[in-house]
């Protein structure tokens, strides 16, 4: 990874988003910047079209109930392939409204990625050209990789726990 490139990358972010930023290395040295969600789909445009973060590796979400105003997570992994410098952009978003701007319009492929997270975790990707489930059945009234679940279903009375360690 080229270290001068990355420190470009992260002085042309913090030149977008003057507030609100926080940037850190993972325990890999892999970079994350945590954004406001309202700048993520400026920022992901601005490193495709002038540093060319052209490869949108991944794009998930992640719940984490006890952190209240953050409780879900949205995370894009994108990729500057000549330069060989990744960057994890993470962005908070509250319960009450799990909702950011889709990046539909710069990465096609985000496509079914959003769409994915948001039948796991039902986060709402606005401008999404077709915001529908598209791996659980149209008719769940759930989104099944929020934490606000048992993990099983304890009114099973066929399982003996002590063949699991319990």
């Amino acid at each position: 990874m080229s270290q001068d490139f990355l420190n470009k990358s992260i002085e042309h972010i913090t030149s977008l988003v003057n507030d609100g930023m926080t940037f850190e290395l993972d325990k890999y040295n892999q970079p994350i910047v945590i954004l406001p969600a309202d700048k993520v789909h400026l920022v992901i445009s601005e490193l495709k079209s002038n540093l060319g973060y052209t490869y949108l590796n991944d794009l998930t979400g992640a719940h984490y109930p006890t952190t209240v105003g953050a409780e879900f997570q949205v995370i894009y992994h994108i990729h500057n392939l000549p330069e060989n410098v990744r960057l994890r952009i993470k962005a908070n978003l509250p319960k009450e409204m799990p909702q950011i701007q889709s990046i539909t319009d710069l990465f096609s492929g985000a496509n079914w990625m959003e769409r994915e997270t948001f039948d796991f975790f039902g986060i709402d990707f606005i401008t999404h050209p077709n915001m529908t489930r598209i791996l659980n059945m149209d008719n769940m009234d759930y989104h099944p990789m929020r934490k606000e679940f048992a993990l099983e279903d304890e009114t099973r009375k066929d399982k003996n726990d002590t063949f699991f360690g319990r």
